[in-house]
This record gives C-alpha cells, sequence and structure tokens, in this order.
C-alpha cells in the first residue's frame, strides 16, 4: 500500500473480502470512499484509521459481555 489512494481491489485484497462487499459496505456508508466517474477510491490513511476504529469497536463489544 505505497500510493496515497487505493482502489476498492486493494481494499477488498487487504480485508480479504469480495469486492462485491466492499461496495456495499461504501454504499451503506460504513466504509468511508469516494467515486472519481465509475471508480471508487480510497484514501489511504482515512482506510487505516478506519481499520483502527473497527478493532475498537470490536475490543468494546467484547468487554461489554
Amino acid at each position: 500500500m505505497d500510493s496515497e489512494f487505493l482502489t476498492a481491489e486493494e481494499v477488498a485484497e487487504y480485508l480479504r473480502l469480495p469486492l462485491s462487499t466492499v461496495y456495499k459496505l461504501v454504499q451503506d456508508k460504513r466504509l468511508p470512499g469516494f467515486k472519481v466517474g465509475k471508480h471508487w477510491r480510497f484514501r489511504r490513511e482515512t482506510f487505516e484509521q478506519w481499520i483502527k476504529t473497527q478493532e475498537l469497536s470490536l475490543s468494546e463489544k467484547g468487554d461489554e459481555k
């Protein structure tokens, strides 16, 4: 992940998710991204922060049990 921006394919590969799931997450506004023409792009810094937020959210849910 050297570029400032990631493609939907790169995000899917990193998360090990189907591309269709990445599209669904971003369309549901659960994953931050933006469109350039027909193509989704993700700012790497924002994506990495989103991952940290997801990790914190999961650990907090685990603390509730």
